[in-house]
């Protein structure tokens, strides 16, 4: 059996990325796929987008990502642009924006959000076919989208696979399977509302899934979805955004200790 880790939203934490890094090589897991927004948030998007790079096979372009890194933005327009400079700039805005592929029978596609953009998502404490104005529909999640590069003549995928919510989930929908890995680097509980909870340990810990079946198999056969929750020295991550100059950060430090989003 092939196990794949899906890792996704890091933002520029280095602490917490070298640590689900360290828990995923322990496991033996053939392949590493990043569903993006590898920077903003944290004090080192550098670090982490050379990390990602070293060991990922797959990385995706994420909405924070594609706002930074946008060679229309002036290159000193964000602090973030500055740490990466220009050359990672670069790489990650012409990063890829899905991915997809078999697993034991089933075809998973992946993205930062939806099939439709990089920003709009879905939200799984909504009812499943009421979006609002920010979100949209479990069904339009597996729509085949010029976006994505698809369109009705390309098969539906079986297994979604999306990041940017924060908050890890799985569900059944209609015969198929959405899943989210949740946050590296930026844990967001949904339920824990502005404020958060700053005494919930188990909210403010990394999070990423782990894919386990025949990989490239379009044959049926056992497949496996597990979400892994993993601690990290946070105040390590935090003295890092305490020692460096960039703008909101105590909003980022916030965040860390809540597991919310002012």
């Amino acid at each position: 059996m092939d196990k794949i880790a899906i890792i996704s939203d890091i933002h520029g934490n280095i602490t917490a990325l070298k640590t689900v890094l360290k828990d995923i090589h322990s496991r033996n897991i053939n392949e590493i796929y990043c569903l993006g927004d590898s920077i903003v948030k944290c004090a080192n998007p550098d670090l982490v987008i050379d990390t990602l790079k070293e060991n990922c096979k797959v990385i995706l372009k994420g909405n924070c990502d594609d706002d930074v890194c946008n060679p229309n933005v002036p290159a000193d327009k964000y602090w973030s642009r500055r740490k990466i400079g220009e050359e990672r700039a670069k790489f990650i805005y012409n990063l890829p924006v899905s991915y997809e592929f078999y697993i034991s029978g089933y075809l998973i596609r992946l993205f930062h959000a939806c099939p439709f953009n990089l920003t709009s998502f879905f939200n799984p404490l909504q009812k499943l076919d009421k979006p609002n104005n920010s979100t949209i529909s479990a069904s339009d999640m597996f729509k085949n989208t010029e976006f994505i590069g698809k369109n009705s003549n390309d098969p539906i995928p079986d297994i979604i696979g999306y990041g940017h919510l924060h908050t890890p989930n799985l569900f059944r929908y209609k015969n198929k399977t959405i899943f989210n890995p949740g946050s590296v680097g930026m844990p967001i509980e949904l339920n824990n509302g502005e404020n958060g909870d700053e005494n919930n340990r188990f909210s403010t810990l990394s999070s990423y899934t782990i894919l386990e079946g025949l990989l490239n198999s379009k044959d049926l056969s056992s497949i496996s979805i597990t979400h892994i929750r993993i601690p990290y020295d946070i105040s390590k991550e935090i003295e890092y955004l305490e020692n460096c100059d960039m703008p909101m950060k105590n909003e980022s430090i916030h965040d860390l200790k809540t597991a919310s989003h002012i």
